[in-house]
């Protein structure tokens, strides 16, 4: 039996050298939160462990999370589809199609029974009317599939929380991975679509590791979805100083005011799009001057409609009103000054009456 090359294997042979590994390795290091330090764990995992394989369902979907993942730059898409993933089925990337690209997925789950990984973008339709997958209802399809997996990623919105599709009133009976499948640990990755380097970081660290990233209280990584955008975004120094965008032609919305009046989502939105970032780290819509939907959090499509003017958000801690936000620190700002000018005068005068 032909022995299957390890990850470091895969890169030499494809014309890299020792040298373009390691930077391979300390990229995906910091993507995973590693400090640098750390990278030795990334090396030796890359030079031991061999590829893992992949099954990748697309369901009631749009094709974004596929085309979010091929976008990734660290690590780069080829290298994980090529060196740390052995993509053996989708109906996007694959090159096989009808039977054959049914007996890729038979191979797979006979072969590596236990040790491959299900990918899952689009929600599953209740009413096997809605989806067909090769004579099976789309929840058959993805029942079997999971039978033997090690784990399942849920990639998208869609297939977190039931996405769009799921929007009311619903017609297909759209549901989440996690309403199908009980008896396999399911990562949830939402996100319309999700960050590129979100996608790839998550199946590097299991590439990396052999267990799963540490989940949520929701299923979601922690690494990637700790924090609010509202907490890491670049406008945040306005929304503190109280100056608001009222509509998107005024003067505020020209000079890169907070976008919170005009309806962003931020303050109740947990994901990386602040700190990661789109397109390599260029962008994401709140720096670009759009208030974000919340596309990562549940039912965010009935959370609508977007762009309308709020003023407070109940159960958060940005329950405040943000016309008076900005008076508010000002008014502690000047008070702040007032007391530090008092206590320099003061200490002058002793200092004066010292030296007489």
């Amino acid at each position: 039996m032909k022995q299957e090359k390890t990850i470091l294997q895969e890169v030499l042979d494809r014309g890299f050298s020792r040298r373009d590994f390691l930077k391979m390795c300390t990229a995906l290091a910091a993507t995973l939160g590693l400090d640098y330090s750390q990278t030795n764990k990334v090396v030796n995992a890359m030079e031991t462990k061999k590829r893992v394989p992949v099954i990748w369902l697309q369901m009631q979907d749009c094709t974004g999370c596929s085309e979010s993942f091929i976008r990734s730059s660290q690590p780069k898409t080829e290298s994980v589809l090529l060196e740390m993933i052995s993509l053996e089925y989708s109906e996007v990337l694959s090159a096989p199609s009808g039977h054959y690209a049914e007996k890729s997925i038979k191979d797979v789950m006979e072969k590596y029974k236990g040790e491959y990984i299900v990918v899952v973008e689009g929600s599953i339709p209740s009413n096997d009317i809605y989806l067909m997958i090769a004579g099976k209802s789309a929840r058959k399809e993805l029942e079997h599939v999971c039978e033997n997996a090690a784990a399942v990623l849920a990639y998208g919105s869609c297939s977190s929380w039931g996405g769009v599709a799921a929007a009311k009133p619903n017609p297909t009976g759209a549901v989440p991975v996690t309403d199908i499948i009980k008896n396999k640990p399911v990562i949830v990755v939402p996100g319309c679509p999700p960050i590129a380097e979100v996608m790839t970081g998550v199946i590097a660290h299991y590439v990396t590791f052999g267990v799963l990233p540490e989940l949520d209280h929701l299923g979601r990584p922690k690494a990637f979805y700790r924090h609010r955008i509202h907490d890491k975004c670049n406008r945040r120094a306005y929304f503190d100083a109280g100056l608001f965008v009222e509509n998107f032609d005024d003067e505020g919305s020209k000079q890169g005011y907070c976008l919170y009046k005009v309806g962003c989502k931020g303050p109740t939105t947990y994901n990386s799009c602040a700190e990661m970032r789109w397109n390599g780290g260029v962008s994401y819509p709140i720096q670009s001057g759009n208030p974000c939907i919340g596309c990562s959090e549940k039912d965010f499509w009935d959370n609508g409609p977007f762009f309308t003017r709020v003023a407070k958000i109940p159960g958060t801690q940005t329950t405040i009103n943000p016309d008076v936000v900005g008076a508010a620190v000002v008014g502690a700002t000047i008070a702040g000054v007032a007391a530090h000018g008092a206590l320099t005068a003061l200490d002058k005068k002793k200092k004066e009456s010292k030296d007489k």
